[in-house]
């Protein structure tokens, strides 16, 4: 009886509010409504189907028009609490309803404050707009309580309102800061619509057999009826969410802060359903482009704090403020990350975009990081971006899901080409030029901008893989090992040659948690990145490829490159084991005796010279018994020249007698001053040689690397040196034949050296009678014919050295004292050197001298005309008080700090510095001679030994022409005298290239000869 009264009482309030003709009238009988108690879902259908009918789409604002749309949704809203299962599409038609008109007049509310504020109708206007909402997010509620709808026109129905709801907040969002005094009532609301249509998702994604969906055929569709028209609600449901929250999520990200917790609702949700889906919604849902959005968000961030920070600062950036810009971006980067590992497929079709993202980040710690006022920054974003940036980096070359090509594909974009990568990144940047963009984004005081600031960081970003390299697999490992190549390429870039010698890198502090960073040369970086690697490469098949790298580019021509190489087979000998450290070094002594050459002996740029110099180094890092099987290697019981020639050479570039074993170091010591005065013993009338090579002076060169490198101490009391120093001087002199005046030259240069290095002999009566034969040699007299050789000009360094040595003797100030006159004009011819080193080699003997020599007037020692007087622009007026102040520079420096700080002169010279050698290794890799192919030959190893060929006619009289022309060339060197300015540019470079030409054109005839 209850409900059928209940009934009738509906029925006739339903036509009552039909029948009124006022708003008012309706509004009362709606609130009559709302006080029946309906049980029944047929009568509650009846009501909310009745209800939407009644909602009123006036075109204009009315305030009792509004009032009437609240009462109908007050009504409404009773029942949805309930189970309404049964009815639920006419609760779903009136929220469309309302939603779609709730939008329309959002906008028109909006425009009509902003012209005419009226305040009353607004705040009608908003109130219904919350109640919408409210509306919105309880139909969620129930629809997560009830099952999946099973007919077509409800499941359209249902996904017709879900997409509108998510519109509306998208609209009612959009509009929060023009929402006057609701604005934040609003926000609070659509929040938990949000949440509401988030959890709908999850119930209704879990309710579905995703792997019998996925095998979709005829008799699976027959045998779960309605599951696979379920599976494709549920899959439009999450599409529909997914595109809506991500739009939501770009409009809170760009919104400035006011809407962080839409922000993290927003993509969190959109996280949440991609991962709940399982991979399922990839064919439905553009998840490449919520990737690309989420990595869009995260570069945007950090351009416009790289942009800003980049201005004329007046303070520090603060950590604090580096960090509350940073979490943003790295709550993108992390919900890219948790996408990736699901839908990594997706990923790869933009795998360009997160390879710059990731750039950009390692690009900013090097900039941040340099910068006066950007170090906070820096760190900051090395603790907070870093490992997220690491983790998208990760996400692609570590998954299971990704094929090897594809992972070498991104591999290859990410490092393969430079200046390709560099303006595409930039461009991904800006809409605008890409290096006017690259230069808005970094400003650096250091001068690097641009395109290669992004370079360098692209140099970091490879060091910080190979660092986390153990991580990796063991195929990656090894492209990364084929990739070193790239690495030593890339630092003869000047830029990045500028960088890696100036630029800092923060570290984490791991043992001081007072000082979280500490910071350490990007040279040293490159360092540790690449021992890291060479460790955890040490047991991996891929451990040839590192080999090889190391001994192609052991004698590589840029310095940066080859100290690297160095610093790298030390430390692989430093850490081997003994017999693999044996097996390295013995490899390369069967190298170095295969380069030994007189020619190669004399020649500082030869391949004997530097392959000897690599073996001292590495002997020096490593053990006794290393440095025992390298020296019986080269000078062991059997003598011959070759043998003779590669133990000179070792010892010539400092080979560490100190690392042999006690016995051994002895003998070896010992015979290096045995050899020594028994050669100045047998100089006499003829020039000894070597072993038929035509080598003399070994022991001299000998005795000069070892003095030089402190590892042995001779007594001279007979003052045999400078005895022998006088002898070849005199030889030099009477000497016609250019061959026997090279070698003399040679000796006078490292006995200088000797003496130098023998404080002894100074105060020695006999020096003075040196003192004045070397002013005799080195300088012409006016009234003579002859003409300063320029052949001596090698000399001239040990010369210096040994000038600075006179300081330790009484010199008398006056010019009626031949020695110190001589010591006078000796530094005269010193200090107006002007080639650049030997101006710095010249300045640092004449302080040494001056900071102890006993003499008052200093001022007679340099010329007016020194080079360091001249004015460095024009170079053409001298000035006394230049030099003066470049020699008190000098006086100071002894004991000034040994921290300095790059000013703009240091690094402008860098960057030149940095150029030239580029240039050079260019002109060198393009002269590189080409690899020749031999086919093998059988030889009769019996007779092969001592049979001789003889060679075609051609050949023998083009190397005696060679030979003829070399001899005229000399001649005319001889006949160059000084011009006005010294030794030009073009006559250093002259001499420099024919000493070659000398080496080679004696080799050629040697091999001549010996066929």
């Amino acid at each position: 009886m209850k409900a059928s009264s209940t009934a009738g009482k509906l029925k006739s309030l339903l036509e009552a509010i039909k029948s009124a003709e006022v708003v008012e009238s309706r509004i009362k009988l709606l609130s009559d409504l709302h006080e029946l108690d309906i049980t029944e879902k047929s009568d509650v259908a009846t009501l909310v189907g009745e209800l939407a009918i009644f909602w009123e789409d006036f075109t204009c604002l009315d305030i009792s028009q509004c009032m009437l749309n609240k009462a109908i949704l007050h009504v409404a809203a009773k029942y949805l609490d309930a189970d309404i299962s049964g009815c639920a599409g006419e609760f779903l038609l009136l929220g469309i309803k309302a939603s779609a008109w709730s939008r329309k007049h959002l906008k028109m509310t909006v425009m009509s404050n902003d012209e005419s504020p009226e305040e009353e109708h607004s705040d009608i206007f908003y109130q219904l707009l919350l109640d919408v909402l409210c509306y919105s997010g309880a139909s969620f509620s129930a629809l997560t309580r009830n099952s999946i709808p099973n007919s077509k026109e409800l499941i359209l129905t249902t996904e017709n309102f879900i997409l509108e709801q998510l519109n509306l907040i998208k609209d009612s969002l959009s509009e929060i800061k023009r929402i006057s005094v609701h604005g934040s009532e609003v926000q609070k609301v659509a929040q938990s619509v949000l949440d509401a249509v988030i959890r709908l998702c999850k119930v209704y994604i879990d309710s579905v057999n995703w792997d019998m969906h996925s095998a979709k055929s005829e008799e699976v569709e027959k045998a779960i009826g309605n599951e696979v028209a379920h599976a494709d609600h549920v899959i439009n449901v999450a599409k529909y969410t997914v595109d809506k929250l991500s739009e939501v999520g770009i409009l809170a990200a760009n919104d400035g802060g006011s809407l962080v917790n839409v922000l993290n609702l927003s993509w969190k949700g959109v996280v949440t359903v991609l991962q709940l889906a399982k991979g399922t919604l990839a064919t439905k849902v553009n998840v490449a482009g919520v990737i690309i959005n989420l990595i869009l968000l995260a570069n945007q961030s950090l351009r416009r704090a790289a942009q800003t920070w980049s201005l004329p600062l007046k303070e520090a950036v603060s950590a604090a403020e580096a960090k509350r810009t940073f979490l943003p971006i790295k709550f993108f980067l992390i919900n890219a990350v948790r996408i990736i590992s699901q839908y990594t497929t997706e990923a790869l079709s933009v795998y360009k975009e997160i390879a710059q993202c990731v750039i950009l980040i390692s690009t900013l710690t090097i900039y941040f990081s340099n910068e006066e006022f950007l170090k906070a920054a820096g760190e900051m974003l090395v603790e907070v971006l870093e490992p997220s940036s690491f983790h998208l980096l990760n996400s692609i070359i570590n998954s299971a899901h990704v094929k090897l090509e594809q992972k070498f594909q991104f591999l290859e974009w990410l490092f393969g080409c430079k200046d390709n990568f560099a303006s595409i990144c930039v461009a991904f940047y800006s809409n605008h030029d890409s290096h006017s963009a690259a230069a808005a984004l970094f400003s650096s005081s250091y001068g690097i901008t641009g395109v290669k600031m992004l370079l360098v960081g692209q140099v970091l970003l490879f060091l910080n893989l190979l660092k986390s390299s153990s991580d990796l697999e063991d195929d990656v490992k090894l492209w990364m090992a084929r990739m070193l190549p790239w690495v030593i390429d890339i630092l003869t870039d000047e830029y990045v040659y500028f960088a890696s010698l100036v630029l800092q890198v923060p570290m984490p502090h791991a043992s001081n948690p007072k000082q979280e960073f500490v910071y350490q040369p990007f040279f040293h970086s490159i360092l540790n990145s690449l021992k890291t690697f060479m460790i955890v490469m040490s047991s991996s098949t891929a451990w040839y490829d590192i080999e090889m790298f190391l001994l192609e580019n052991l004698f590589h021509p840029h310095i940066l490159c080859s100290e690297i190489v160095t610093e790298l087979w030390s430390f692989m000998i430093r850490h081997a084991t003994v017999d693999a450290g044996i097996d390295i070094v013995e490899k390369l002594c069967s190298l170095l005796k295969c380069t030994a050459s007189p020619e190669s002996l004399v020649s500082p740029d030869s391949a004997l010279k530097k392959l000897a110099r690599s073996i001292c180094t590495l002997v020096s890092y490593g053990s006794e018994a290393l440095a025992d099987h390298v020296y019986s290697s080269v000078n062991g019981d059997v003598k011959s020249p070759r043998l003779s020639i590669s133990y000179t050479a070792l010892l010539m570039e400092g080979f560490p007698l100190n690392s042999l074993s006690e016995r051994t170091r002895s003998i070896a010591k010992e015979q290096v001053i045995t050899e020594y005065f028994a050669f100045l013993e047998s100089f006499g009338s003829e020039l000894p040689t070597v072993g038929g090579f035509g080598i003399c002076g070994a022991p001299v060169f000998a005795m000069f690397a070892s003095l030089r490198s402190q590892q042995v101490s001779i007594s001279d009391a007979e003052m045999k040196t400078l005895k022998f120093l006088l002898a070849i001087i005199y030889k030099y002199r009477e000497s016609s034949e250019k061959e026997f005046k090279c070698i003399y030259r040679r000796l006078l240069g490292e006995v200088l050296g000797i003496i130098s290095n023998m404080k002894h002999l100074y105060s020695s009566d006999e020096m003075e009678g040196v003192v004045l034969e070397l002013r005799n040699l080195f300088i012409s007299k006016p009234s003579s014919s002859a003409i300063s050789d320029s052949l001596l000009f090698p000399c001239k360094p040990n010369l210096a050295y040994f000038m600075a040595g006179l300081g330790h003797i009484e010199l008398a100030d006056s010019e009626d004292n031949p020695k110190s006159s001589a010591v006078w004009e000796l530094y005269h011819i010193l200090l107006r050197e002007q080639h650049w080193a030997f101006a710095h080699l010249a300045i640092t003997a004449f302080g040494y001298f001056a900071a102890r020599t006993s003499c008052n007037e200093l001022w007679r020692f340099v010329p007016h005309d020194a080079a360091l007087s001249f004015d460095l622009e024009s170079g053409n007026q001298a000035d006394e008080d230049r030099f003066m102040s470049e020699l008190k520079a000098f006086l100071e420096k002894e004991s000034a700090s040994l921290v300095t700080k790059s000013t703009a002169d240091h690094l402008q010279m860098l960057a030149k510095e940095g150029k030239m050698l580029k240039e050079i290794v260019q002109q060198k890799m393009k002269n590189k001679p080409a690899a020749v192919i031999f086919n093998p030959m059988e030889i009769d190893e019996e007779t092969a030994v001592n049979k001789k060929r003889k060679l075609p006619d051609g050949i023998s009289k083009g190397v005696e022409l060679l030979q003829n022309g070399v001899k005229v060339m000399s001649d005319g060197l001889s006949e160059w005298q000084h011009n006005p300015f010294g030794f030009t540019e073009i006559h250093d470079k002259f001499l420099s290239h024919f000493s070659r030409l000398e080496d080679v054109v004696a080799y050629l005839v040697s091999l001549t000869n010996n066929s």
